[in-house]
């Protein structure tokens, strides 16, 4: 009999599209459980504008009680224009960062593979794209977005951010990208500003100290002037890329051009009492309840929740596989359909990954003559 495994994830649909896409995670995560004889349960909460307009709060406390109780947290998206006009302590993002920053994740790890069957659909010559996969580690709770002081003088013609960074905070996060770094190729990527800013110099000079812990794996410091241009031209030159919290926001969204789109890429936010597992995309207020969306990202994120808080790695490592196997079947959605392909819904992309989970596990029973 296989051993059960109670998962509690509370799940925040949020705004826009998210909604759409983890139902979609959700649809995949239940599928495991069915096969993978556990027990996973899961309860809905609100956050972000929809919680606004509902309870005039972007994180309501019952929500963040739910979530610091789950053993995992997974999140659609949060945001529309219709907030744009108000204080940033006000806007449905702040309602992310201050989960975040009670969750404690301090980690966030976004992987950007180029799958072969979208090689063509990406914004590069193929030989160019081909073999890349580049996970970003971005430090998540310090920097530009929670520094303090903050704001905008009295005038108003004058605003201010606060750029802070501790040995402590550049070490933690440090270390959760070695580690990454000696599981995958043994390479990592430092990216500051040290000719400029003194906190890149604390930065480089932390990441140098705690790479004397890892002599297996090669580092090299990169500015992010240059980190960019790269990513841009030659992105299977990086394997890992360590970076603080602005750097790292702007570089994973650029990293999307290796895989095709915004709408495949997952990320995983590790190291606090609860892990929060969210798509990299926003919440496209245009395209919402069109069943446009690529769930991709979000079912990804899925198999990140299984890999990291579940320690499934083999039922993580399936979804993995189904989706590169519906891709290579010709699945698409409207932001990776090519000329004369035909763009599935958010929900037959959902049925198109799920069919191919099943073929996953068949062929791996037939091998093993299960």
């Amino acid at each position: 009999m296989k051993e059960t495994v109670s998962l509690k994830v509370a799940l925040l649909p949020g705004d826009g599209i998210g909604p759409e896409v983890t139902e979609e995670a959700v649809r995949i995560l239940k599928n495991v459980a069915e096969h993978s004889g556990k027990s996973f349960s899961f309860s809905t909460h609100p956050i972000g504008g929809v919680a606004i307009d509902s309870e005039g709060t972007g994180l309501p406390e019952a929500t963040l009680e739910a979530a610091l109780n789950a053993d995992a947290v997974l999140l659609g998206a949060v945001g529309h224009p219709k907030f744009d006009g108000r204080l940033t302590s006000e806007r449905p993002e702040a309602a992310l960062l201050a989960l975040r920053q009670a969750l404690g994740g301090f980690a966030n790890l976004r992987p950007a593979i180029c799958y072969p069957p979208l090689a063509k659909r990406t914004a590069f010559q193929p030989e160019r794209v081909k073999g890349a996969t580049v996970l970003i580690v971005r430090e998540l709770l310090g920097g530009l977005y929670f520094g303090e002081p903050r704001g905008f003088e009295a005038s108003g013609h004058t605003a201010f951010n606060t750029l802070i960074y501790s040995r402590h905070e550049v070490e933690r996060v440090a270390k959760v990208a070695f580690e990454r770094a000696r599981e995958r190729k043994k390479k990592l990527a430092s990216i500051d500003k040290a000719n400029v800013l003194e906190t890149s110099r604390l930065w480089r000079a932390v990441v140098s100290e705690v790479a004397k812990n890892y002599p297996d794996v090669a580092v090299e410091h990169v500015y992010i002037d240059t980190a960019a241009m790269r990513l841009a031209t030659a992105p299977a030159s990086f394997d890992v890329m360590l970076c603080d919290n602005l750097f790292g926001d702007i570089l994973s969204d650029q990293a999307a051009s290796i895989a095709g789109s915004l709408g495949l890429l997952p990320s995983a936010t590790i190291g606090g009492k609860v892990d929060l597992y969210e798509p990299v995309h926003g919440s496209a207020p245009d395209i919402a309840g069109k069943g446009l969306a690529n769930p991709i990202g979000a079912i990804a994120s899925a198999a990140m929740l299984l890999r990291f808080s579940a320690k499934m790695e083999q039922e993580a490592a399936e979804i993995d596989h189904a989706i590169e196997e519906a891709l290579a079947g010709g699945a698409r959605t409207r932001d990776i359909a090519g000329p004369g392909e035909r763009a599935l819904s958010t929900r037959e992309m959902g049925q198109a990954i799920e069919e191919a989970l099943h073929d996953v596990r068949d062929r791996k029973h037939s091998y093993h003559g299960v």
